[in-house]
């Protein structure tokens, strides 16, 4: 096993590092807070059960990469600015649609910069797409980023399906896979969304501008494609955003765990 505090440093320098380089670029607008890295054994028994909790055809880490030792998660947070332009109206804002263009395209220079770092360690390393890595007639990914993101200890999955992390929902993930045995993360023991702990909240469930949010999980996932549809057309001009975001702002878990006191 490789020294985990010193991986560790040197993959943490490498997301923090380039995405304080983005945010002083002058010709990409989006601006994002300070990532979030996680690390999951690629035995963990919970990657076998995401072929039953998301798709038969979910891939397992060693079906990616052969000899794969541990998978990679890590959360790129927007700053509140982003998630405050997505407020109103129905459709997607302009700053919003352009955050999921801009961080897709920064996940993807992340995940070589990640697998260049883990060939300096002497590992082979197997990146996916920060999107548009679904079946178009079930539409359901084989590797689904926000499942393996819990798994590697980031969050926990509100009733809006998506990852709730220290640092909140408004963000986009991205992962990798790494024959680089790495110390893994812990799951996080406190639950990020209010109405999972308890509390009465359904914010995200009313704020869906397609209805695609039915409550206690449950996920009408041909409504909200038809509302990305939408906005990919709206915003053609800016790249393929095909997205939304509606219930991930204004909610309590926007930026960060919402307290008890967030509430209805």
């Amino acid at each position: 096993m490789l020294r985990s505090g010193l991986v560790r440093d040197a993959i943490k320098h490498v997301l923090v590092d380039r995405v304080c380089e983005t945010n002083a670029r002058p010709d990409v607008v989006t601006r994002w807070r300070e990532p979030l890295l996680g690390f999951a054994a690629a035995t963990d028994p919970l990657f076998l059960e995401l072929k039953r909790v998301v798709s038969p055809s979910h891939a397992l880490p060693i079906e990616l990469l052969p000899g794969a030792r541990t998978v990679v998660a890590f959360f790129v947070p927007f700053e509140r600015e982003v998630a405050s332009s997505n407020f109103g109206g129905q459709l997607a804002s302009e700053g919003w649609a352009r955050a999921y263009v801009e961080t897709n395209r920064l996940i993807a220079e992340l995940c070589e910069l990640l697998k260049g770092a883990f060939e300096g360690f002497g590992h082979e390393t197997y990146v996916t797409p920060a999107t548009h890595n679904y079946d178009p007639v079930t539409m359901v990914s084989d590797w689904s980023h926000r499942h393996v993101a819990h798994i590697a200890g980031l969050g926990t999955l509100g009733v809006h399906n998506l990852l709730i992390t220290e640092r909140g929902a408004c963000g986009r993930l991205g992962s990798c896979v790494t024959t680089a045995e790495i110390e893994p993360d812990r799951r996080p023991e406190v639950e990020g969304c209010l109405e999972k702990r308890g509390v009465s909240c359904l914010r995200c469930v009313r704020r869906c501008v397609g209805d695609a949010l039915l409550g206690a999980g449950s996920f009408d996932r041909r409504r909200c494609q038809d509302v990305l549809h939408e906005n990919e057309a709206a915003h053609a001009a800016i790249g393929k955003a095909d997205v939304c975001g509606k219930c991930l702002v204004k909610v309590p878990c926007s930026h960060g765990i919402p307290r008890l006191k967030e509430r209805d």
